[in-house]
Formats: structure tokens, C-alpha cells, sequence
């Protein structure tokens, strides 16, 4: 399973960016597909999550109504449409895919750290994971 991001760069405050995760060697739509990201010092955060079989997203509450996660099934491509950018989402974004075969708990849950422990899947059980992309963004 190969998952390549692309798209992070430096960009203004207020602006906008899109990111793109291709994926290989995993069925596309039979999958979990989430953006994490991780900032110097902080701990890697899962900010969206898309399940590929019925498209439902999910976001963390610090990017809901920001962010737009979606998915191209004939590119096998996530894409990550971020807008109303500042410099506190500056972060290395990697997208991370587990299939959605065999789990008790919905794997989007990672986005939602505010759920009990019992009750959401940890970063630890996704399997598969990007080379991550910069985003910077200068205030």
C-alpha cells in the first residue's frame, strides 16, 4: 500500500490550499482515508476522516467548517480542501489509510479526540501512511 500526499506549501493567512493523497495497493472504496497532522513540539492530530464506502466525513473541531475532505474514486485520490488558513494550522499533513474490513469501531472516530477511549480508534491501529506535506502558513 503506497499513499502519496501532495499540495503543502506556504501560503498567507486567510488563504486557501488544497491537498491531494493518491493511494495504490488498497481498495479504494472499501477504505478509511484520513488527514493527520503534526506540528514541532505537538502530538500528531487526526483532523478528517473520510469513509470511502458511503463518503461520510468526519472533522475534528478545530477545522470543522474549514476544511472539506473528499474523494476522486477513478484517481484513488483524497483531497483536502483547506480555507480560511492561520498560522496555527501550520503543520507536516499526512494522510493515513487502514480498510475498513474487521472493525467494531468506525476508524473515523480518530478525528474525534473527544470521544472516550473506548469509543474511538487510536492513531496507533492505522497501518498505512504518507511521507506527509508542509503546510505553512505566515501570519
Amino acid at each position: 500500500v503506497q499513499l502519496v500526499e501532495s499540495g503543502g506549501t506556504l501560503v498567507q493567512a486567510g488563504g486557501s490550499l488544497r491537498l491531494s493523497c493518491t493511494v495504490s495497493g488498497l481498495t479504494f472504496n472499501d477504505a478509511a482515508i484520513a488527514w493527520f497532522r503534526q506540528a514541532p513540539g505537538k502530538e500528531r492530530e487526526g483532523v478528517s476522516c473520510i469513509n470511502t464506502e458511503n463518503n461520510s466525513p468526519y472533522y475534528s473541531d478545530s477545522v470543522k467548517g474549514r476544511y472539506t475532505i473528499s474523494t476522486d474514486n477513478a484517481r484513488k485520490t483524497v483531497y483536502l480542501q483547506m480555507k480560511n488558513l492561520n498560522p496555527e494550522d501550520s503543520a507536516v499533513y499526512y494522510c493515513a489509510a487502514v480498510s475498513l474490513f474487521g472493525w467494531a469501531i468506525a476508524p473515523c472516530t480518530v478525528v474525534t479526540p473527544r470521544l472516550p477511549a473506548s469509543q474511538r480508534v487510536g492513531i496507533e491501529k492505522w497501518r498505512y501512511w504518507g511521507q506527509g506535506t508542509q503546510v505553512t502558513v505566515s501570519s
